[in-house]
């Protein structure tokens, strides 16, 4: 495939992805490999290409105050302790099966997301027992922490089990589970994403399946779409994010899916 062409493809999906906190680290690598590179040279600049967007994104909603910076850190650890465990007990299961169970209820995610939520906001200034109270720029809001643990605990075994970031569930994990402003969980869901791309594309970096003469070009493309998709989603009304979101993640579902059947 033409460099240009890729290039063009990474900067729509930047945009889409970075819209919508998703990452979309499934679907650059998708584009890659269509595009005639290896599986392992796919993953490695996916990855490359997924933080250099990422981090874009998160300057943008970084300045306008959209990044909860205290729920980077809680989820991040929660979510990864739970993954390590998830992984570790992976080889236990089928991973076919497991592909078909982690599409299920990415589809079920999606779904959830086209229902209005109403997003919690303490207007008498009390702190509920069990609640977590964060302040995000203008947005006040409580997190029901007995509801909300067991949720991330369970996203992240399930995330680990598949061997996927879980980025597809950090946004309605906040939104459903947290009551977190819609743009808040992007511009959050984004910075963590940020995060493990770092470190996934440094493993694949060591192991040599990098190769920066071609990923150089689409970090560029990415970068932009990065900013574009950043700067256009903090103009865009909270529910048509939502709505985003949700369509985006039935197509992820989809991919899992094909990705299940064509498995041997």
């Amino acid at each position: 495939m033409n460099i240009i062409i890729l290039a063009v493809i990474i900067f729509m999906i930047a945009v889409l992805m970075t819209m919508t906190g998703r990452g979309g680290g499934n679907f650059y690598v998708l584009a890659l490999v269509l595009s005639g590179l290896t599986m392992h040279e796919s993953a490695a600049t996916g990855q490359f290409i997924l933080f250099v967007s990422s981090i874009s994104a998160t300057l943008i909603f970084g300045r306008d105050r959209q990044v909860e910076w205290r729920l980077v850190v809680a989820l991040g650890v929660l979510t990864a302790l739970s993954a390590f465990f998830g992984g570790y007990v992976s080889h236990y299961f089928s991973g076919k099966a497991l592909k078909f169970v982690f599409s299920f209820f990415l589809l079920i995610a999606a779904v959830l997301m086209l229902r209005p939520v109403e997003e919690a906001q303490d207007e008498d200034g009390t702190v509920k027992k069990g609640h977590w109270r964060l302040k995000s720029g203008d947005n006040e809001y409580s997190i029901n922490l007995p509801i909300a643990v067991p949720i991330i605990l369970f996203t992240g075994f399930g995330a680990g089990m598949v061997g996927v970031s879980g980025g597809s569930f950090l946004v309605p994990l906040m939104v459903l589970a947290c009551r977190v402003p819609m743009k808040i969980a992007v511009g959050t869901a984004t910075t963590m994403v940020a995060g493990t791309a770092l470190m996934g594309f440094a493993g694949h970096a060591v192991s040599g399946n990098f190769v920066p003469g071609s990923a150089l070009p689409l970090a560029v493309a990415a970068a932009v779409g990065g900013i574009i998709g950043g700067s256009v989603a903090l103009k865009t009304k909270p529910a048509v994010l939502k709505k985003l979101f949700a369509f985006t993640t039935m197509a992820a579902s989809l991919i899992m899916v094909v990705n299940a059947v064509l498995t041997h």
